[in-house]
């Protein structure tokens, strides 16, 4: 059932063939439109009417669909009101300023129909969706035995809204992601890049995502303080002639880095906590919060069984604490529990630790990642029962799955 089924929708257009065209579409999606050519005589009935969703033109003689906006925003009543800005400008500035003047999303003509109401229920429904490019740990797996899961190293997107992307990490899967991205033609991509550390497996393929090359683009990207080297360092050190034909001078698109240790940020909407892990070197986990959601991830990172000499209760305590309640908790779960046996202190999980830790934390959704190069897909598949068991025999509330290369999940 669409979102838009019964929602109250106000299309504000001087353009009335415009207004024609939307308010059928929307109609045959089960909404409820009123429509006007007149801003001014708009700003009146919304009030009035308290729609669920305007729908503005950004170029109106009478007054324009920012100063509407702003009006708008300054009501009480209309805290619910959802803004979208319909307008045949499609520059990266009047789309940021509608953003700032309280605009919740921003489309352009002309109008293509299942493109509109995608974007449209995305925006009611203030999407936030996690999708993975790649599920492995320490080295790419072609092959027969990869292909439920896929074979590319860790990467992740969390899609927030307004346009906030956000990727983590930059193992082989970004590859993929940037295939996605350059098919659909974006223009003036923004995006914040998360890095947990810089070991090979979650940075290595960052030069082969097309989008840094392109003027218009803009990146931000963000890793662990490492004190002696920095950020920019880091990455533009494994782009050293020696090591790659391409140097990270010909990234044409804005590009920043930013060191973090462990601290609290917004972008935008989105509240960022960072937390260092327990893994060798310094690598940072990460809780992402928009509105009454949240994301964390946490890779790489070992939990040592209690009763072991390394257990760390007091870190045990401070993890649980900074993913508590989470709605996906996306963590390294790298070996079976016979596996960890003769792994102890490379820096990963065996499985019914993690679980454990989900089940401690009241997290909602376990999401399973960082498998090992030698693990097949029916081992993955049993590390995921081993989680599932476990968390019914402890009759737990929380949710585990294995997430697939170019699978989604939206957080509700």
């Amino acid at each position: 059932m669409s979102v838009l089924k019964n929602l109250n929708i106000h299309v504000v257009d001087d353009d009335a063939d415009v207004l024609l065209v939307v308010k059928a579409l929307l109609e045959d999606f089960g909404a409820k439109v009123k429509t006007s050519t007149s801003s001014k005589k708009a700003l009146g009935e919304i009030i009035e009417d308290k729609p669920d969703l305007a729908i503005l033109d950004l170029m109106m003689p009478e007054m324009d669909g920012l100063d509407l906006t702003r009006l708008l925003r300054k009501e009480t009543d209309l805290e619910n009101l959802k803004i979208v800005i319909f307008s045949g400008k499609s520059y990266e500035q009047d789309q940021q300023r509608a953003f700032s003047f309280g605009a919740d999303g921003y489309l352009t003509k002309p109008l293509i129909t299942d493109e509109f109401i995608q974007k449209l229920q995305d925006i009611v429904e203030e999407k936030v969706e996690v999708t993975y490019w790649g599920v492995r740990g320490t080295l790419p797996v072609p092959g027969e035995k990869s292909l439920l899961y896929g074979g590319n190293t860790i990467c992740t997107t969390i899609q927030f809204p307004k346009d906030n992307l956000f990727i983590l990490d930059a193992g082989s899967g970004i590859k993929q992601l940037s295939d996605h991205l350059m098919n659909q033609q974006i223009e003036g991509l923004h995006a914040k890049i998360l890095i947990s550390h810089p070991h090979w497996d979650h940075i290595n393929a960052l030069p082969f995502f097309v989008p840094l090359y392109i003027p218009g683009n803009e990146f931000e990207i963000f890793g662990a303080s490492h004190g002696h080297v920095s950020m920019r360092e880091l990455i533009s050190a494994q782009m050293d002639g020696v090591y790659f034909p391409i140097r990270i001078k010909e990234f044409a698109a804005r590009t920043y880095f930013r060191d973090l240790k462990e601290e609290e940020f917004r972008v935008n909407d989105i509240l960022v906590k960072t937390m260092l892990l327990s893994h060798p070197g310094i690598c940072l986990g990460y809780r992402m919060e928009y509105k009454n959601r949240s994301i964390c991830y946490i890779t790489d990172n070992e939990l040592f069984p209690e009763g072991s000499r390394e257990y760390n209760s007091n870190y045990w305590d401070k993890l649980t604490t900074f993913i508590h309640a989470t709605d996906i908790l996306i963590t390294d779960a790298t070996y079976t529990d016979e596996e960890y046996l003769r792994k102890s202190k490379w820096g990963h999980s065996a499985v019914s630790q993690v679980t454990k830790l989900a089940h401690d934390a009241e997290v909602k959704e376990l999401h399973l990642i960082h498998h090992d190069p030698d693990q097949s897909d029916d081992d993955i598949e049993a590390k995921l029962k081993t989680a599932q068991d476990l968390l019914a025999e402890w009759n737990s509330k929380t949710r585990c799955v294995a997430p697939k290369e170019r699978e989604s999940f939206k957080v509700t």
